[in-house]
């Protein structure tokens, strides 16, 4: 039934603004604001809604992850823009990477408390 439509997903957050300058300004995406929400494109040519909801609670789970070549180098410049990684297990090293069972892997939030992340392919 729906093999061929242009699925999306999406999640809130408790402040439009401020989200529409991080997702543009800090992490680089084209961001299109329209109807009080934003739409992120994605390189994928998928995107992801963003919409307000007063009582927004941050995801528990990582909402969206940005695959990249070289993550050390990512979480390095990153970190110089002012994003601080989060350290869910043991195993992270001293960037806040997380190696062992997976790819490597490195958390941080947006604005809102949503988690994403940069995982290395």
């Amino acid at each position: 039934m729906f093999g061929k439509v242009k699925a999306y997903s999406g999640f809130s957050v408790d402040d439009i603004p401020a989200a529409e300058t991080f997702y543009r300004d800090t992490l680089g995406l084209t961001v299109k604001a329209a109807h009080g929400m934003l739409t992120l494109e994605l390189a994928t040519g998928g995107s992801v809604l963003i919409y307000p909801k007063d009582d927004h609670v941050p995801a528990e789970f990582t909402v969206l992850n940005f695959p990249v070549d070289d993550i050390e180098s990512t979480v390095r410049t990153m970190v110089a823009q002012g994003i601080t990684f989060e350290r869910y297990f043991d195993h992270h090293d001293s960037l806040g990477i997380a190696r062992g069972d997976g790819p490597p892997i490195a958390w941080f939030k947006d604005p809102a408390g949503n988690i994403l992340s940069v995982i290395e392919e």
